[in-house]
């Protein structure tokens, strides 16, 4: 299904592309910070599934309108 005309595989690349940049900004403040790199993967890690679960709630709510 394609939402608001965009198909689906250019949606979820674009999803993909934004939640892997979120997940390398986090990373990288985290290193800034002076964590250590086990705390700073984890912290990418939260931050690529928040934007993914983000990416996944607004592409059901915007299909559930349809």
């Amino acid at each position: 299904m394609a939402i608001a005309g965009v198909p689906s595989t250019i949606a979820l690349a674009l999803a993909l592309v934004v939640a892997a940049l979120a997940a390398a900004g986090a990373g990288k403040l985290a290193r800034m910070d002076g964590t250590t790199y086990p705390a700073a993967l984890t912290r990418a890690a939260t931050a690529f599934a928040t934007v993914v679960t983000l990416a996944a709630t607004v592409t059901a709510a915007l299909a559930a309108l349809t």
